[in-house]
């Protein structure tokens, strides 16, 4: 008759490989984020600590517009018409997308502005 071997008892799978890969992975992600660029959006939050200070400057993008405080300007023209409003470039302009105004609208926007050397863009819903 056959002779086979003693059953071995199951070795249970051991999770130190995986443990090693999650965390080579964790590392390699933090690493490759970026934190802080100085190019990215600002998101407002409510309850700014400085008060505001002078004019609005009320930037509304729409899908085929752009409204400076509720008057309709040429995307070419908002720079120029927010400079009277603007003590220098580092007052803060907000800026407010409209249902179906795309995120595209909205970054054309802000290039804009930047090229323009507008330094503070606060994005709001």
């Amino acid at each position: 008759m056959f002779r086979f071997a003693q059953p071995r008892p199951r070795r249970r799978p051991s999770l130190t490989p995986m443990i090693d890969v999650v965390f080579l992975l964790l590392v390699f992600f933090m690493l490759v984020a970026q934190y802080g660029r100085e190019d990215s959006m600002a998101l407002a939050a409510g309850g700014a600590p400085g008060a505001w200070q002078g004019p609005p400057r009320l930037v509304t993008v729409t899908p085929g517009a752009l409204a400076l405080n509720g008057q309709v300007i040429a995307p070419e023209a908002l720079a120029a018409a927010l400079a009277p409003l603007m003590d220098g470039p580092e007052d803060p302009v907000v800026l407010r997308g409209t249902d179906g105004a795309t995120l595209q609208d909205l970054v054309r926007v802000t290039e804009a502005l930047r090229d323009a050397g507008l330094m503070r863009l606060i994005v709001v819903e």
